[in-house]
């Protein structure tokens, strides 16, 4: 049985920056981000165990998946029936988020 999605108002804000900088620099492959995204999502609901876990988070339980196209980490976790979307982050940040 698929999880709930939940975003976080901050990863929300995240991949709305993203959205709006990925249309004006790479316009190319504007529906690049909302496509990957939705793909890792869709998948992460079915089978969260596929990310790997970030042992340096603040909060327990957090892992994230890599997205290679786009760059991008997806930090989440699983409580209950729920997939938390945390944070979406770009590889080439240095270390993650604060989560």
């Amino acid at each position: 049985m698929p999880l709930e999605l939940f975003v976080s108002r901050r990863a929300a804000r995240e991949v709305e920056r993203v959205v709006h900088w990925w249309a004006v620099n790479r316009p190319a492959a504007r529906g690049a981000v909302r496509h990957d995204l939705q793909a890792a999502l869709n998948l992460l609901l079915v089978q969260p165990d596929i990310g790997v876990r970030v042992n340096e988070a603040s909060s327990p339980d957090v892992s994230r998946l890599h997205l290679d196209r786009i760059r991008y980490w997806v930090y989440y976790r699983v409580r209950r029936n729920r997939l938390e979307v945390l944070s979406v982050w770009h590889s080439s940040r240095g270390s993650g988020p604060a989560v």
